[in-house]
């Protein structure tokens, strides 16, 4: 894998069809039918792709997990604003995984580690395992139980410069928070529709289900923007006012 000048990756088909976990055919099929944009051409005519293609495949695939036909997929992603970042398709993928059934997959090291995309040291399994996204399948270390929905954020977060414990206290913290807001939905739901046959109840909830995963996406989202703006124009403003405390001394 080499890099752009931005230091975005530039990947060969082959890379990133094994970061997916597809195959190049499967890469070159969504690339014909213009489900992915097409890739830089770098030297000696060779394709790279980024971030952007890795996040659309992962779109591409949950939806396809989820049921949907390649025509309904087509429809969905020209419905899409054209420059979605990677980060937006992420978090629209976590929309449609999030009322997917658990996925659970047995990989063997190799492929576990052919699907990260990069060699997995043995600190690195120790945190994903810390993380509940993997399992030893037995004690030899040689397979392993994967949460195919956490594996490629529990492989983003080995990278993230947090401590361990940090981060699983984070985790704790968005868990203990979205089980107290799932509970006082659910009561609110329950109430409005208490008066009604179990078949009205079964349908509102299946509508209700997608739609309220989306808003509580859309608010946290908004919300931790706003809180990270905060903290960012809060630091800047006690550095400037070091650097007024630091020119008036000097």
């Amino acid at each position: 894998m080499t890099t752009t000048d931005t230091g975005e990756p530039a990947l060969t088909i082959d890379e990133l069809a094994a970061r997916a976990g597809v195959t190049v055919r499967t890469v070159r099929f969504y690339s014909g039918r213009g489900l992915l944009p097409p890739p830089e051409i770098g030297p000696r005519r060779v394709g790279r792709y980024g971030r952007d293609h890795l996040a659309r495949l992962a779109l591409i695939e949950e939806m396809q997990h989820q049921g949907m036909t390649l025509a309904a997929i087509e429809r969905h992603l020209r419905q899409l604003p054209p420059d979605l970042s990677p980060h937006d398709l992420a978090v629209h993928r976590a929309v449609v995984a999030s009322w997917a059934p658990e996925s659970v997959e047995t990989l063997s090291r190799r492929e576990l580690e052919r699907r990260a995309g990069r060699p997995l040291t043995d600190e690195d399994v120790e945190r994903l395992a810390a993380m509940n996204v993997l399992a030893p399948e037995n004690g030899d270390g040689a397979a392993f139980r994967v949460d195919a929905g956490l594996f490629r954020l529990g492989v983003r977060l080995l990278d993230v410069p947090l401590s361990q414990e940090t981060i699983l206290a984070a985790r704790t913290a968005l868990i203990e928070h979205a089980r107290a807001a799932a509970r006082e939905l659910s009561g609110l739901l329950r109430d409005a529709v208490a008066e009604r046959d179990a078949q009205d109840v079964k349908s509102l909830s299946a509508h209700m289900h997608p739609l309220v995963v989306q808003a509580l996406l859309t608010t946290f989202q908004r919300s931790l923007k706003e809180e990270l703006r905060e903290w960012v124009d809060t630091a800047r403003t006690e550095e400037g006012s070091f650097a007024d405390e630091d020119a008036s001394s000097a």
